[in-house]
């Protein structure tokens, strides 16, 4: 009776789950609850405080938000894992975008349904401009400043370009930090297979190619410029050095580096060829496949 008293009593394993719902944002939106440090801390406190767990799960639906509140809730987190020496698991609902990826990213593994929206992993600012409303309204837009850019992006003004810019600036840098928080989290944890292109990818060297595995299947993306046919062959040289130089500018070399793609930039004899030999080879690949366009 003892020992039947101590099974029925007796605790499993505890996992205390944490829910991270909704807009991330300092102070709420629209009047609602957000998530921020200051309403996740004390449950995140008390879940990583709970006597016996072995691990803290977190169910996320978030299509993100402020990124300070997105980082600063990742590192408490972080902190507390670290801290109680517990794996930490989420579990993404129906979306983990942007800011709520930030925050899955805190964990050591990352569940989601087939059908859940995960990533989206950059930034974005978005607003409206209603100088041509006031102005139809007959109001007159009063602003009193001391020192430069405090009426930055003026929702009653003409955009400012170098306000534009700016914003970019400021933009590339909350990117560049979130790029690296998902590399120090993620990296490592996807394993590339096979290229799908017909030759090894310079970012991916030691990634073999499908055919190199005795598959032949390939595929890709490629971008050109093409003219006229009967442009002549002056024109065509200028423009092809032009984008040639365009190419070989650092920043625009390692933009288009950045994701994923390979300058290559043929000449317009080398380019003309690739154009025949795809054309021939899809063509095989619509006979076969006895394709038909409506």
């Amino acid at each position: 009776m003892l020992q039947w008293l101590r099974d029925r009593f007796r605790r499993g394993p505890v996992v205390p789950v944490v829910r991270l719902s909704g807009v991330i944002a300092s102070g709420g939106l629209l009047g609602r609850a957000g998530l921020s440090i200051e309403t996740t801390a004390p449950l995140l406190a008390r879940a990583f405080a709970q006597r016996g767990a072995k691990a803290v799960a977190l169910t996320i639906n978030s299509p993100g938000g402020s990124p300070v509140q997105s980082a600063l809730i990742a590192q408490r987190i972080r902190l507390l894992a670290r801290e109680k020496n517990l794996p930490v698991i989420a579990f993404v609902e129906d979306v983990a975008a942007s800011g709520g990826y930030w925050l899955a990213c805190a964990a050591d593994e990352i569940v989601a349904d087939g059908a859940s929206i995960v990533g989206s992993i950059g930034v974005i600012s978005a607003g409206f401009g209603f100088k041509d409303l006031i102005t139809k309204m007959g109001i007159e837009r009063r602003v009193h400043t001391s020192g430069e850019n405090k009426s930055m992006l003026d929702p009653f003004r003409d955009e400012n370009p170098e306000d534009i810019e700016r914003l970019k600036r400021l933009q590339g840098e909350i990117h560049a930090g979130f790029k690296d928080w998902v590399r120090e989290r993620r990296g490592g944890k996807l394993k590339g297979i096979a290229i799908a292109s017909d030759r090894r990818s310079p970012l991916l060297p030691n990634v073999p190619t499908f055919q190199e595995g005795g598959l032949d299947y390939r595929t890709g993306t490629w971008f050109g410029l093409l003219a006229p046919a009967r442009t002549p062959e002056g024109i065509v040289a200028t423009l092809h050095r032009t984008v040639a130089e365009v190419l070989r500018e650092p920043a625009v070399h390692d933009r288009i580096v950045e994701q994923g793609a390979e300058v290559i930039g043929n000449t317009p004899a080398e380019f003309r060829a690739f154009l025949k030999e795809e054309t021939e080879r899809l063509a095989v690949v619509i006979r076969n496949a006895k394709m038909q366009l409506d």
